[in-house]
């Protein structure tokens, strides 16, 4: 561990979807399936703003991940054809959703090197939205869960989230880094919460995780891969 006398975080919180591995692309592929699948109801771009109202409103009843948006597929589905979608095509989403759950782990670059590089001298922390068992599976299939001190996968994530989080598992907020890809989610609250927060934006991001950066925050950092990680940190000691 880290020696009482640094400066810098003593435990490390990773986000996990489009941080340590692939996820929204998956989402896109599928949102993909469902423009082609109402395409005589509904022109995509207009399908994609009627499908991300029904997550937007969803998300307090069925949260974060793959199960509430496939819910808000079927709702979509529903509206835009006026309750005349065909029962073949509520399979067809259903089974899509199936698969989702069944797709292969892809790590982002850097994220097994960086995680190793980092687990001896800190405590780390994965901190993640989205389905239990989902979540679950993707942490078992990633191999990096023996790596990690802590497994959080909350509803949301706010302020008080993080301090919970770094309370358990680190030496409070004060002395902790959360790093991820959603401005919204891993680094503002992060910084509310009082650690460190790291932007580490991905190729494709989720209109409702959008948000704009700090204003005049002394614990905000941007990087570009997380590759570039480990020499932050040892800034910060």
């Amino acid at each position: 561990m880290t020696s009482p006398k640094t400066r810098g975080p003593t435990a490390i919180g990773f986000d996990a979807d489009d941080t340590l591995w692939h996820n929204e692309a998956v989402f896109r592929l599928t949102q993909e399936r469902f423009a082609d699948l109402l395409r005589d109801h509904a022109e995509p771009d207009h399908l994609m703003e009627r499908l991300l109202e029904a997550e937007r409103r969803n998300l307090g009843h069925y949260g974060f991940g793959v199960k509430g948006f496939v819910l808000s597929m079927i709702e979509t589905a529903i509206e835009v054809t006026e309750a005349r979608v065909p029962a073949a095509t509520i399979a067809d989403l259903l089974a899509a959703g199936r698969e989702m759950l069944r797709h292969p782990v892809d790590l982002m670059p850097g994220a097994e090197e960086t995680v190793r590089a980092l687990a001896p001298t800190h405590r780390l922390v994965l901190i993640t939205k989205g389905d239990l068992l989902d979540q679950e599976r993707k942490l078992a299939e990633s191999g990096l869960g023996e790596l990690f001190d802590g497994i959080e996968i909350v509803s949301d994530k706010t302020a008080a989230t993080y301090v919970a989080a770094f309370d358990r598992h680190g030496d409070g907020p004060g002395r902790a880094l959360m790093v991820g890809n959603s401005m919204r989610s891993d680094v503002l609250p992060a910084l509310e919460a009082g650690a460190w927060g790291v932007f580490c934006p991905s190729e494709i991001e989720w209109a409702l995780e959008a948000a704009e950066p700090p204003r005049d925050a002394p614990r905000y950092r941007r990087i570009g891969t997380l590759a570039e990680l480990p020499e932050l940190i040892a800034d910060l000691d």
